[in-house]
């Protein structure tokens, strides 16, 4: 498993996790499952990515927004555990 974290969120890879490239993302207590697309487009359009399903919007957003900001970063981590 490879992790980043950047302020309080922490992202995760996991080596045997599927397609398409994403991330776990964790932040007070939730997790999305954020999807990475082209150069900075991160989406968790999901169903269950948002556990638990009572997460406050705006750690959800505040989640995307992060992965936003370091989208490069997380995308590179993906690469390094899935060939």
């Amino acid at each position: 498993m490879g992790s980043k974290t950047f302020g309080a969120v922490t992202f995760r890879v996991y080596p045997n996790d599927h397609q398409p490239r994403h991330v776990h993302g964790f932040y007070s207590g939730i997790e999305v499952i954020v999807d990475l697309l082209g150069e900075t487009t991160v989406v968790s359009n999901r169903r269950k990515a948002i556990k638990p399903g009572t997460a406050k919007l705006s750690d959800v957003k505040h989640i995307l927004k992060v992965a936003a900001e370091h989208c490069d970063e997380l995308k590179a981590l993906w690469e390094e555990h899935h060939d």
